[in-house]
């Protein structure tokens, strides 16, 4: 059994794994020493140890350190594991029964937003949007609740060309400079809206769900039924505040870091 004495080690270990994995390629020990304000003799130990459990590799030629496959083992046994459905399935349920609409959480797949987890009220309702359901990202409040929070440039690259953008309903953004000022718009209010854009007569609200790096990771939705002619504009503050405490609970659950509305 250890001791406490190794507590501040195991830390320093995972510190440094943290780092590498945080990095697009190696870096050098004097990296690591430096962002971690560890010793040089303390880091040379850990980066030591790590590669010899194989979750560091060293590149003699170059002097820097990355990933091991032992760190793309445990990355993949965790996915196995369907850890954010998991989590999510509690969450949702709870948060279908109390606001007696259908829940999901959904993540996207290049223009698409997926579904992966549906949780249905007390009174079960028939909705478009099943598990293993794709719908078009930019139309879905879950795609760009998700979406409103990625790089411009990632953006644009999901949505090349006017060609990108899939109509269902003759609603929502036909176009990039149509959706980007939708996303400037639901960023900042914190939560995403589809009035009729997938499905005539039913409506949703939706909040990310972020990672440890503040990236948007999954979103959490609830579509019920709404009806109205023409785009009413309303935004359901109150069913949003329901989704968004959903998702910072899920966000914390899998030890991410809520992003700051801009």
């Amino acid at each position: 059994m250890g001791t406490s004495s190794d507590v501040p080690a195991l830390r320093r270990g995972l510190a440094v794994l943290r780092l590498l994995a945080g990095r697009p390629g190696p870096v050098s020990a004097a990296s690591v020493a430096r962002e971690l304000n560890l010793p040089r003799s303390t880091t040379y130990h850990l980066l030591s140890e790590l590669t010899e459990a194989g979750f560091a590799t060293h590149f003699p030629e170059e002097k820097r350190y990355g990933l091991g496959v032992a760190s793309f083992e445990l990355g993949s046994a965790y996915l196995r594991h369907d850890p954010l459905e998991r989590l999510a399935r509690p969450l949702l349920r709870k948060l279908a029964d109390r606001m007696e609409k259908v829940a999901h959480l959904g993540v996207l797949h290049g223009s698409e937003a997926l579904y992966l987890v549906r949780e249905q009220p007390r009174q079960p309702q028939s909705i478009v949007s099943d598990v293993g359901v794709r719908l078009p990202a930019h139309l879905t409040a879950s795609g760009r609740a998700m979406l409103a929070h990625l790089p411009p440039a990632q953006v644009r690259a999901v949505f090349p060309s006017v060609a990108a953008f899939v109509d269902r309903t003759g609603r929502g953004p036909h176009n990039l400079p149509a959706l980007r000022r939708l996303l400037t718009v639901e960023r900042r209010q914190g939560w995403a809206v589809e009035d009729g854009y997938v499905t005539a007569g039913f409506a949703s609200v939706a909040a990310p769900v972020f990672d440890h790096g503040e990236r948007p990771i999954a979103a959490i939705t609830l579509t019920f039924r709404h009806l109205c002619d023409t785009p009413c504009g309303q935004t359901w503050p109150d069913l949003a505040k329901e989704v968004r405490k959903a998702a910072e609970d899920l966000t914390l659950r899998i030890g991410g870091h809520v992003a700051p509305n801009q």
